[in-house]
């Protein structure tokens, strides 16, 4: 058995009722359940949440939860390893699952289709993870700042005069999903290892949404996927 588990707390300070925030339409959360519903690689949806009004949210759009997360695991800083350790520990059904989706509640750009070939290209692998990343848009290798005296200054000043096509190609988590053994998340295993395979996503279908801009921009891309659809 495969399973969705979808990790959702209350008091997201940036963004006031962050998951449950409507989004096209329908609260945000409700895109990621949707979607892991409609995964032909994922059994079931569990939302760990320590909010009643998201839990019923949740259910209404066909996700189960079962528990309430404790306050402790419900904090600002509380990494999301323990959050899924515990959410697998509270579930009957433990002993039948094999592989974990875990899937942030604010992915409005996921796709069931990617979620599946994801997994097709790592469930026979000897890797611990799969996950979602997107490439930089520019190459970081000639990224700016400001030094400590204050002045602009190349962060990597040995390719002050490479050519960007000669530079390593460089992405980042995109913040969406991550497959990965259950004994792996029970373990609170690092997903940044080599240990760990990607599946790289287009640009246009993956927006970390971490400030009211964020959100705005999710929702402009959400619009075009749409009318791509």
């Amino acid at each position: 058995m495969n399973v969705a588990i979808i990790p959702a707390r209350a008091g997201s300070k940036r963004i006031p009722n962050k998951n449950i925030k409507p989004f096209a339409g329908k609260p945000i959360i409700a895109h990621s359940i949707e979607k892991a519903l409609a995964s032909d690689s994922i059994d079931q949806v569990i939302v760990s949440t320590d909010s009643e009004e998201i839990a019923q949210t949740a259910q209404q759009y066909g996700a189960k939860t079962p528990f309430l997360r404790p306050l402790s695991l419900a904090e600002d800083d509380t990494p999301t390893m323990p959050v899924i350790a515990h959410a697998l520990s509270e579930l009957s059904f433990v002993n039948e699952i094999l592989n974990v989706c875990l899937i942030y509640p604010t992915a409005p750009l996921l796709e069931s289709c990617d979620l599946d070939a994801a997994y097709s290209n790592w469930a026979n692998t000897d890797k611990d993870y799969i996950f979602s990343v997107v490439s930089y848009a520019y190459p970081i290798q000639r990224a700016l700042h400001y030094n400590t005296e204050g002045k602009l200054a190349m962060l990597f000043e040995s390719n002050m005069n490479t050519r960007s096509q000669e530079l390593q190609h460089t992405f980042h988590d995109a913040g969406m999903f991550y497959w990965g053994r259950k004994e792996a998340f029970e373990q609170e295993k690092s997903v940044f290892s080599a240990q760990s395979s990607v599946y790289e996503l287009s640009r246009w279908k993956a927006q970390d949404i971490d400030t009211p801009e964020d959100w705005d921009y999710a929702e402009r891309l959400h619009r075009v996927n749409s009318l791509s659809d």
